[in-house]
């Protein structure tokens, strides 16, 4: 593992702040637990994603501006969100007279995956985790910052949460039918086409649930939530956890 800089600051996002406050402890523990330290920025605020996605991006000037000034003092940023890091580095409107520290934050925040992989060059992680596990490759994470391959690429196969999470002791990695298959969610696509979302949310589930999955994970709550709800609507025996939890529980 690299040394690496202290001053890294954890950014939680909205839906994981309010409705996954666990999540963003698992990253915090997890971080620290791999001889980080990190600061978390009390003054952060939405990173202006779902008004962009809704088209309004021009409208998140205001959000993409306090973004820049609270985390432009750190060596590191790290989200435990592939969408809301694609966000800041590729869909933040452009502020006059802060280009420079737009620039900057763009260059150093990271997925947490792709922190812990490609920063902190974490490898053989050692724990235990006795369960068989699904990944759901998100959109913005897999073809945005791509964090894994994707199939239509014809590319050699890779996933940088498969090499975290291979060498903890009884963990059984699920290969799936469709492995880079979207869930449907897509932010605000989920409420302007609910039953086309609802369809390919449940074409995903069924992928793990037909290869006996126990935990399904990933590294978006956002596209989880998805999953979960209409697993729990259906009565589906399946649990759900951020990669983040795994990954913590399994190394405490």
């Amino acid at each position: 593992m690299n040394s690496i800089s202290p001053n890294i600051a954890l950014f939680i996002p909205c839906y994981v702040d309010q409705f996954f406050p666990n999540v963003g402890i698992a990253s915090l523990e997890l971080l620290e637990k791999l001889g980080c330290s990190v600061t978390y920025p009390i003054g952060q605020t939405c990173c202006g994603q779902p008004m962009a996605n809704s088209g309004y991006e021009r409208d998140t000037a205001g959000t993409a501006r306090h973004f820049t000034e609270i985390f432009k003092g750190f060596d590191y940023i790290v989200a435990p969100s592939g969408s809301c890091v694609l966000h800041v580095k590729e869909h933040s409107p452009k502020i006059a007279g802060m280009e420079k520290e737009q620039k900057g934050i763009q260059d150093k925040i990271f997925e947490l995956t792709e922190f812990l992989t490609d920063v902190l060059k974490v490898e053989n992680l050692q724990g235990s985790y006795p369960h068989r596990v699904g990944y759901h490759a998100s959109c913005h994470g897999q073809r945005g910052l791509r964090l894994a391959s994707s199939s239509e690429l014809q590319e050699a196969p890779y996933n940088k949460a498969h090499h975290l999470l291979k060498n903890l002791k009884g963990l059984e990695w699920v290969e799936l039918s469709r492995k880079d298959e979207c869930c449907g969610f897509g932010g605000t696509f989920a409420v302007t086409e609910e039953a086309l979302s609802i369809q390919m949310g449940k074409d995903r589930l069924e992928d793990h649930l037909s290869h006996q999955v126990e935990i399904l994970t990933g590294g978006d709550m956002s596209c989880i939530m998805h999953l979960q709800g209409i697993a729990s609507r259906n009565r589906e025996n399946i649990k759900f956890k951020h990669i983040a939890e795994i990954l913590n529980e399994a190394i405490s």
